[in-house]
């Protein structure tokens, strides 16, 4: 043990993985609010037009694209005395907070330079504390079935995140102003404040967890200080060319958070018209969204032991098209448009969703690793950075698609009930283009090659100096 720790297959204790994890989950309280419900809040209760809000995502994420990339290599070169990655925890964690927080407040209605600003500036933020947290994961050990380990304890962490995110219209209500029938306000101008007291509790204890991941982080697994002063910017594209896992993962980030993004986006919308439900059924369905993680995502070591990798990939994503394709004929036959049955459906497509999406971190660092193994260079920022800028893509395909069919249906916020043209675009975002996206991402993960014992015998070769390395 002592040998092989030495040699960077460290293993963790539990604390460890906890406090790992509690990183993601301060992620999801802070970005993963503003990804589902931001652009329910600038429609409905902030007053902008839905296609206007769909270019706003796409600039802002065209923004990123450019940002990215800095950051990474900036982040690779730096040596904070806090530690490389960790320290952007804090240093990135405290403006992410304030913005995040900004971004749901309502003393601009409907003004589109602020939502601008306070979401380029949120978004940016996000990514002082998203690329160094990725590349954190890599620098906390070499060994494959503790990576597993840490990214299956990392992703129940923010599954339970995401779980408290679903719960926001719960949350509203409390502050929310009454209608005459007794229920709460939480989709109207007058529920503003609301939203605005509800982000800062999410954003605030995301901070908190965010210091407390800081606290439990040790990087063992860095490069040093002679090679990190030669990353430059220019790494990202040379190691894009080079590294073919990269690659694969790269499109699949891209197909994977669309798919994400535009159901996520679409719930509320679905909830609110398709099914009519209240702040209590929707807050149900949206839990269910991701209970599944609590049961599933502790199994993932043991599934991908029995199926392999790429028949856990298979096997979920097949499940979530099953329950897309079940949940558009269950919302087209009227008998079948029962609550209980949609929750059934709903429990059945995110379980093949959240095991897909949350194993995929686990091969972040196993392309930082043959990455290293092909060039010398450990360089964890710049991958990270990179699969950045591909999730970031798919999360603005995301952001630009529901907006553009919203617009494109003649999606009406000031109307309870929709048309029924625009209740069939609501469903084509839950249902339809997440089920193509998915199968899409099927064809493209049959292109990764790094099996387990690939990994050992590159991660193994580095430990040990016997890579000749390639210098093209």
């Amino acid at each position: 043990m002592a040998n092989n720790e030495s040699k960077g297959f460290y293993k963790l204790n539990w604390m460890q993985r906890i406090g790992f994890g509690a990183g993601d989950m301060a992620q999801n309280l802070i970005y993963q609010t503003v990804s589902i419900w931001l652009l329910f809040f600038y429609t409905n209760v902030y007053g902008l037009d839905p296609g206007a809000a769909a270019v706003m995502f796409l600039i802002v994420r065209l923004i990123d694209w450019l940002w990215d990339p800095v950051v990474g290599a900036f982040v690779d070169k730096s040596n904070p005395k806090w530690g490389k990655y960790r320290s952007w925890l804090i240093l990135g964690g405290i403006p992410l907070t304030g913005f995040a927080i900004l971004c749901f407040w309502n003393g601009f209605s409907g003004s589109l330079l602020y939502a601008y600003v306070t979401y380029v500036l949120m978004s940016m933020a996000y990514t002082l504390v998203n690329v160094p947290y990725g590349a954190l994961n890599s620098s906390l050990t070499r060994d494959t079935n503790e990576i597993t380990i840490l990214t299956s304890t990392r992703m129940f962490m923010a599954n339970a995140g995401a779980l408290i995110v679903k719960s926001l219209p719960m949350v509203i209500a409390v502050f929310a102003p009454m209608a005459a029938d007794g229920s709460a306000v939480i989709n109207k101008p007058e529920s503003a404040g609301a939203w605005f007291i509800t982000m800062t509790i999410f954003a605030l204890a995301g901070m908190a967890l965010l210091v407390f991941c800081f606290t439990q982080s040790k990087e063992r697994v860095v490069m040093d200080k002679a090679e990190a002063d030669k990353v430059k910017a220019s790494d990202l594209f040379t190691e894009f060319v080079r590294n073919r896992p990269l690659r694969v993962l790269a499109f699949f980030f891209v197909t994977a958070f669309a798919m994400m993004s535009v159901s996520n986006a679409a719930d509320a919308y679905f909830m609110t018209y398709n099914v009519g439900a209240n702040e209590y059924m929707t807050t149900a369905f949206m839990w269910l969204g991701t209970i599944p993680a609590f049961i599933f995502m502790p199994l993932v070591p043991a599934i991908k032991r029995a199926v392999g990798k790429k028949g856990m990939f298979y096997c979920f994503l097949g499940v979530a098209i099953l329950g897309m394709l079940l949940m558009y004929i269950c919302v087209q036959v009227e008998s079948l448009k029962q609550f209980w049955i949609l929750c059934v459906i709903q429990f059945i497509k995110s379980t093949g969703i959240i095991v897909a999406t949350g194993y995929m971190w686990a091969l972040v660092p196993e392309v930082v690793s043959y990455g290293e193994y092909k060039s010398g260079k450990r360089i964890a920022g710049i991958v990270n950075a990179l699969t950045g800028i591909f999730f970031k893509l798919g999360m603005a395909l995301g952001g630009v698609v529901p907006g553009a069919v919203l617009a494109f249906v003649g999606f009406n916020a000031s109307l309870d009930k929709q048309s029924a043209f625009a209740e069939q675009g609501i469903l084509w975002l839950v249902c339809v283009i997440p089920a193509i996206l998915l199968g899409l991402a099927i064809f493209i993960i049959s292109k990764y090659e790094l099996s387990d014992e690939k990994m050992d015998e590159i991660n193994k070769a580095i430990e040990e100096g016997t890579v000749v390395h390639d210098v093209e």
